[in-house]
């Protein structure tokens, strides 16, 4: 299979401190990995590489085979606002914003004018179990709520990769579940490629392959 995003040999330190040492993933269209490890193993630095948000100190990093360590800021950017979705821990949904416009967020940073980027935020709702709620704002939602806006958010522009940082992290067990199959069910139908970081092993278990980060490398590899 035609690998979506990998790494060749990254290798980044935060000053006299490795992160990474040298570590490899390649990741095929369509498919989901589970990145895990341990606290403070690399996997979320691994994470953000592949993103686009840090660049390694050396080696590389490859969207749909080009290159991306070596764009530059804004080409990257664009890159994350275009092709990239992004979920994170605790959802960092704009308190300014209501739901719908969270969701619709990336799509009016993409230059969609403001109507037709809410007329595509809507259907999530229905979608997601959040009928109602366009209205509120971030404060006004439940953890297990403001995380499906953020996901919404991260599916709404149809990316290619989308990015997950614990996304359940914060949730307890039967809402994290809940999220989960939202998250699979709508990257299978969109055919996303999802890399997930997760330290939970039942998270884990929702993607088709898990591999394990220690100490900057990526050096176990294990079949869901």
């Amino acid at each position: 299979m035609t690998a979506a995003i990998e790494a060749r040999d990254a290798a980044l330190s935060f000053g006299e401190t490795p992160a990474l040492r040298g570590a490899n993933l390649s990741v095929a269209t369509g498919e989901i990995v589970a990145v895990m490890g341990p606290s403070g193993s690399g996997k979320s630095t691994l994470l953000h590489c592949l993103a686009g948000i840090l660049v390694p100190d050396s080696g590389e990093i490859r969207f749909a085979g080009r290159r991306i360590d070596t764009l530059g800021e804004r080409e990257r950017s664009l890159l994350r606002r275009d092709t990239f979705g992004f979920v994170f821990q605790f959802g960092q949904l704009v308190p300014e914003l209501t739901a719908a416009e969270n969701v619709a967020l990336p799509l009016l940073l993409g230059g969609v004018k403001r109507a037709a980027a809410l007329a595509q935020a809507r259907p999530w709702f229905d979608r997601l179990g959040l009928t109602g709620l366009e209205g509120r704002r971030s404060g006004e939602l439940s953890g297990g709520q403001a995380q499906r806006v953020a996901l919404a958010r991260g599916l709404v522009a149809r990316p290619q990769v989308l990015f997950a940082d614990e996304p359940t992290g914060a949730l307890d067990t039967l809402t994290g579940e809940q999220v989960m199959d939202l998250l699979v069910t709508a990257a299978r139908e969109q055919g996303t490629t999802v890399v997930l970081v997760t330290h939970e092993a039942r998270v884990a278990a929702y993607a088709d392959r898990q591999v394990v980060v220690r100490d900057g490398r990526v050096n176990a590899l294990v079949a869901a």
